[in-house]
């Protein structure tokens, strides 16, 4: 964490909750930031993705045309509709309309996370070190809305719920990761010029 926010925290003398959370969080991700470990796999694998022969669609799953990165907007797709499933889970009579967005949420998980990993492949070792975390998280998240799926269409909607719970949970953690990398570290973003 730099010193600057941590200075801020204690000069206003008594912190909150929100602060006390915001400091734990902080001092996590700078340990993600530094932490090695999955280093060797991490250079195979941005190796690996970089090798892959995509050409000028490359361009277009890193958001060169728009002017910044894709998969911000792409996730907008699974996260809403998780979101509302969420919602209508609340409301009586909406099951038909939860499972449905679950399903749609899934099924849009694929273009996210291809441009997710494009992106990915050229980070820095500290960035891509929280965006493995990010991917781990996601993966949580896409397995229990997969469970959710399940379990909703086999006829068990209070266990779809449970599922689809854990499963924003994930989302909510993926979505905190990928900000930090995105919008603290800006990474993606093209200098004015």
């Amino acid at each position: 964490m730099n010193t600057h926010t941590l200075s801020t925290f204690t000069k206003a003398g008594q912190s909150s909750a929100l602060d006390t959370a915001s400091v734990w969080w902080l001092t996590t991700l700078d340990r993600i930031e530094r932490a090695t470990v999955a280093d060797p796999a991490i250079r195979i694998l941005q190796r690996a993705i970089r090798s892959i022969p995509l050409g000028e669609v490359r361009d277009v799953l890193r958001g060169r045309q728009l002017g910044h990165p894709v998969h911000p907007v792409l996730v907008q797709v699974p996260i809403g509709c998780w979101l509302s499933a969420a919602v209508l889970d609340g409301v009586p009579g909406a099951q038909r309309a939860a499972t449905t967005l679950t399903a749609v949420g899934l099924a849009g998980v694929g273009p996210a996370a291809v441009a997710g990993w494009v992106d990915w492949a050229d980070l820095p070792p500290q960035q891509a070190r929280v965006g493995l975390v990010h991917a781990v998280s996601n993966v949580a998240a896409v397995a229990s809305y997969a469970a959710s799926l399940t379990a909703r269409l086999r006829g068990r909607p209070a266990k779809g719920r449970l599922w689809s719970w854990a499963g924003m949970t994930a989302v909510a953690v993926s979505g905190a990761l990928g900000g930090h990398v995105a919008y603290r570290r800006a990474v993606g973003a093209d200098p004015a010029p």
